[in-house]
């Protein structure tokens, strides 16, 4: 669940710092992209290096970089982050947070964040136990921050009680299952087909089309941050899936597709087909390289199998079924007639006479019409945005 995730880890001046490293190294594992803030003190428990190089990241600890100007700009930071997680929260850092004081760049990116903050404190049993300690406490929880509960056990002092900072396997458990409840397709199946398919003429040459895999992959990603065990069934594409937990089916030709789609289909509950399948094969596959001897030549073709249409009359009440429509001219007129031969849930309508839509660009444009007859149009945006727009769509239906 925190695949993908922009995360700002701030580490204080704690003896506990040292299992930062550790939590940097979790976090960057479980598949967030991950920045580190560092108090002045923090330095003194472990190095910036140590941290750079575990998050792959520049680590920030002061508001300027050097002595020509350049500066660490606070809300560019807070902005960038998905979350705000502070690990170890010292005494000093909580005091600062919660009254409001911004003499560091940590607690000026606090003071920016509008995500949600987390933090983990770590100090000794009696600060902990300081009625001041535990009003900050409280007023950081009054403002929608998320306490990770400090662990009892024997401490830096020698002390044994309550002040502990968290275990990063426990600190990483608890964010999951933070955003594991929120997440609306949480124990969805799903399934996405993207990327063209090819159909063989001889061992060298084939039908195709130019579709770049970019949508649909950018659909599965989707899906998948908002909780959705998700497959990714994909034709030819060199496109890179940036989430691991998304299992990918690799296709060639149409027939390859409809396997994979019919065999997984009665699992699933959500199925998007935003593949450009071809309508044609040859009817014959030479099987060796056809050579150039005549001045013409003509391949006979037949139907491929009509993937979504098959789908349609075994879809169930309660799946999903998506549909693509890239056209050229009539355009909302054909996206209709599929939408209900194909039995359809809705389907997502693109033209290629739109400026900067369809095959291989970055962004997309499209239309969106349900089985209601209502519709959406949206403006030209890049095909990341464009896959939340659908993804909004299969939430309002799920």
């Amino acid at each position: 669940m925190l695949q993908g995730k922009k995360i700002l880890l701030g580490v204080c001046g704690s003896i506990a710092s040292y299992k930062s490293a550790t939590l940097t190294r979790l976090l960057v594992k479980a598949g967030a992209d991950v920045k580190v803030i560092m108090t002045t003190d923090a330095r003194h428990f472990i190095t910036p290096l140590t941290l750079a190089t575990l998050s792959k990241n520049p680590v920030y600890s002061t508001y300027f970089k050097s002595d020509t100007g350049e500066w660490n700009n606070h809300v560019e930071l807070a902005l960038w982050a998905d979350l705000i997680l502070v690990a170890p929260a010292t005494a000093n850092t909580l005091a600062k947070f919660a009254n409001g004081i911004c003499d560091n760049l940590l607690s000026a990116i606090y003071l920016s964040a509008t995500c949600k903050v987390f933090f983990a404190p770590a100090m000794d049993l009696d600060m902990w136990l300081h009625p001041a300690v535990k009003y900050n406490v409280e007023k950081m929880k009054s403002y929608g921050n998320i306490q990770i509960k400090p662990a009892y056990g024997e401490l830096a002092s020698g002390l044994v009680g309550e002040g502990r900072m968290a275990e990063p396997e426990d600190i990483i458990a608890f964010l999951r299952d933070t955003y594991s409840a929120d997440l609306p397709l949480k124990n969805k199946k799903a399934i996405v087909t993207a990327g063209p398919t090819y159909e063989a003429i001889d061992p060298v040459r084939f039908l195709g089309n130019h579709s770049s895999g970019k949508m649909g992959i950018a659909i599965a990603e989707e899906l998948a941050r908002k909780g959705a065990a998700v497959t990714l069934i994909c034709g030819p594409s060199s496109q890179i899936l940036s989430n691991s937990q998304i299992k990918r089916i690799d296709v060639v030709s149409a027939e390859d597709m409809h396997q994979a789609t019919q065999k997984l289909f009665s699992e699933t509950d959500i199925m998007v087909m935003n593949a450009a399948v071809a309508d044609y094969k040859p009817l014959e596959v030479s099987a060796e390289k056809i050579k150039k001897d005549d001045s013409h030549f003509s391949i006979d073709l037949m139907k491929t199998t009509d993937i979504l249409s098959s789908l349609g009359k075994i879809k169930r009440d309660d799946q999903i079924l998506v549909g693509f429509a890239l056209e050229t001219f009539n355009e909302e007129e054909h996206a209709l007639l599929k939408l209900k031969k194909k039995n359809l849930d809705f389907i997502v309508l693109n033209s290629l006479r739109d400026t900067g839509a369809g095959f291989q660009g970055d962004t997309n444009k499209i239309t969106i019409i349900d089985k209601h007859l209502n519709k959406q149009e949206f403006p030209l945006k890049s095909k990341e945005e464009v896959a939340k727009d659908v993804c909004q769509k299969i939430i309002e239906l799920s």
